[in-house]
């Protein structure tokens, strides 16, 4: 379910370029090309309430450090990645897939309020903590988005 008891994850923070710290845990990848650490990136945030498969797949999002401001993110897991889209590129030359924007997480790192490795969706195939770590992308959960988000707004 939600992870509620935060006393068995891995810590982690995000350091703004004012000092400013924002603590949560880790559910994605430690070790993004090496370093055990999000890098740099710009910090930005997405408030839709679904689509984060989408949004990470984004083109948009390269190399920025996506903040979520949906409530909870990950119960509804992770389509294929596999998955071509027959119906808009029927011949296949395009390569698009059904469910991503893309063909690759493009995003630098990710930031969510409460994230649920128990996922239930019909296509579902993993948990986005298995995704984003397969794909070596550091995400944090346990952060206020909310406030977060205000404070990049301004």
């Amino acid at each position: 379910g939600i992870y509620n008891s935060f006393e068995s994850r891995r810590g982690g923070k995000l350091v703004l370029s004012d000092g400013e710290t924002s603590e949560g845990y880790s559910f994605g990848s430690d070790n993004k090309n090496g370093v055990k650490n999000f890098g740099e990136g710009e910090v930005v945030f997405f408030t839709g309430m679904v689509g984060y498969v989408e949004a990470l797949t984004d083109p948009s999002y390269r190399g920025q450090i996506l903040v979520l401001t949906s409530p909870m993110i990950g119960n509804y897991g992770v389509p294929s990645t596999e998955s071509k889209d027959d119906v808009n590129d029927p011949t296949g030359l395009n390569g698009l897939s059904t469910f991503l924007e893309s063909d690759k997480i493009h995003v630098a790192g990710l930031i969510v309020t409460d994230y649920s490795a128990d996922f239930s969706h019909w296509n579902a195939v993993k948990s986005l903590g298995q995704w984003l770590n397969e794909s070596g992308v550091p995400a944090l959960f346990g952060v206020d988005t909310r406030k977060l988000t205000k404070k990049i707004r301004d």
